[in-house]
């Protein structure tokens, strides 16, 4: 191991180094689950993989012209994959730090998130907090929960809401409850009768979506593919801070599910 050491280079050196750490910390966040960052702990993990990868066509390369050109197969494959990922997260970045957008919406949609038991999860109140200040400036537009029943919940996401937004001051007859949804997609896609039925046309009228600020840039690409015309983000800031950059690494690969399957 000593031999192998010394012949490396000063930057394999580094890139050794750095493959340990990124793997014990890949390893700590996933095995014990730390900070609820596992996400975040196999993303490290699959990058001390590929630097552990890099490292061994590096050795190939320079022994034969064969590892040199899978080497060069390999920088490419990654930038082809790296590049769009990183162009993406600084859209989910950037579309969950835009300013609410001052325009009048017609309509809301405040996206369900899990309930424990019959009460909001601390994720769900964060949005049902931000819906509560937003429907204030704008006391005279229909309002639609969006959620079903989940594993542990007693209730529907879209009852939960509703209990909550009327026992502090918002009037029953806004709200409109839609009560089978299980994912985004079906937020929007079992939304949009709703919103039509109450005079609402979601492929020209603006829609304000209230949800989590990292979850804002998937949801208006979703809205826009089940026929939303002009949506408008309203972001709840993130319950737990120390989670907001596993939670934003986390959205830009469930973009791309989006863009592909939603």
């Amino acid at each position: 191991m000593k031999q192998i050491w010394k012949g490396l280079g000063a930057w394999e050196k580094a890139q050794c180094v750095l493959m340990a750490v990124l793997a014990l910390m890949g390893v700590l966040l996933t095995a014990v689950r730390m900070w609820g960052m596992r996400f975040s702990g196999f993303l490290l993990l699959g990058a001390a993989a590929l630097l552990a990868l890099e490292l061994w066509l590096g050795s190939w390369a320079r022994r034969s012209k064969a590892g040199w050109w899978w080497r060069l197969a390999f920088r490419a494959a990654a930038g082809l994959v790296l590049v769009p990922l990183v162009l993406i997260e600084g859209v989910v970045i950037a579309e969950g730090h835009r300013q609410i957008a001052q325009e009048t919406p017609d309509a809301v949609i405040v996206l369900g998130a899990g309930v424990n038991g019959t009460a909001p999860s601390l994720s769900l109140k964060t949005r049902l907090d931000a819906a509560l200040s937003y429907l204030e400036a704008y006391p005279d537009i229909p309002v639609v929960l969006t959620g079903g029943q989940g594993y542990g919940e007693e209730i529907t996401e879209a009852a939960c809401m509703y209990d909550y937004l009327t026992a502090r001051g918002v009037e029953p007859e806004r709200l409109i409850l839609e009560e089978a949804a299980s994912n985004t997609a079906e937020n929007f896609e079992f939304s949009a009768p709703l919103l039509e039925a109450a005079g609402v046309r979601v492929a020209t009228d603006t829609v304000a979506v209230v949800t989590n600020d990292f979850h804002i840039a998937r949801s208006r690409l979703i809205a826009a593919k089940k026929g939303y015309g002009v949506t408008v983000g309203v972001g709840a800031p993130i319950p737990w801070p120390h989670l907001e950059v596993n939670y934003y690494l986390r959205e830009a690969f469930a973009v791309v599910k989006s863009v592909l399957f939603d």
